[in-house]
């Protein structure tokens, strides 16, 4: 776990940025295999699937990894 502030903001804020990413990326998948299923060009609905399970088991990760859940590392709670 960090114990510098900054690395600490910075991993915490870009694992709450990472999921959404993650989460639109499977929202666009889902709807490009839809398109795909209805007889039509999709896209490449695979490798946007794809990525978005990168994104989002990295943004849950940084958000685990950093402690976003207790907040600042070395913070006493009273």
């Amino acid at each position: 776990m960090s114990r510098t502030p900054i690395r600490w903001y910075l991993k915490a804020q870009i694992g709450v940025l990472l999921l959404p990413v993650g989460l639109c990326l499977f929202g666009e998948a889902i709807s490009r295999k839809v398109v795909q299923m209805l007889g039509q060009d999709g896209g490449p609905w695979f490798w946007y699937g794809t990525l978005s399970l990168i994104f989002i088991n990295a943004g849950i990760g940084l958000m685990i990894d950093s402690g976003l859940t207790r907040g600042f590392p070395g913070r006493q709670r009273p």
